[in-house]
């Protein structure tokens, strides 16, 4: 079935950018998308954007909009996220989840994939 690596987190200083890296494995055709999540200990699993694998449909958490930017290299089967202007309470482990249908893109039980996660943490 393949699998999805995330790579890119690290130690920033808030005010700071970081690019996320998730690398897909396996074939693709049933693929509708890919997204990213964040989750912090004892939260939620929340969305944060995504984006149509064989299209231009993108979404982004409101308070991410203008600062993170989502894209797709469909060539190399990888997807990235853009982060700008980092706040500290956005410190996270940040995952990449596919999923096969274009319905409720925020919610984590649609996603079929998961990768293992990377630590995003931001310093004040």
């Amino acid at each position: 079935q393949g699998q999805l690596v995330e790579s890119g987190g690290g130690l920033v200083q808030a005010g700071d950018s970081l690019t996320l890296s998730c690398a897909a494995s396996g074939l693709t055709f049933n693929r509708y998308g890919l997204a990213w999540f964040r989750q912090g200990p004892g939260k939620e699993r929340d969305i944060v954007a995504a984006i149509q694998w064989e299209g231009d449909y993108t979404y982004y958490l409101d308070s991410v909009k203008g600062r993170f930017t989502i894209s797709k290299d469909n060539a190399e089967n990888t997807v990235y996220l853009q982060m700008n202007s980092l706040k500290h309470e956005e410190k996270d482990v940040y995952y990449c989840a596919e999923r096969l249908y274009g319905a409720a893109e925020s919610d984590p039980f649609e996603y079929n994939k998961w990768g293992q996660g990377t630590q995003v943490t931001v310093s004040s």
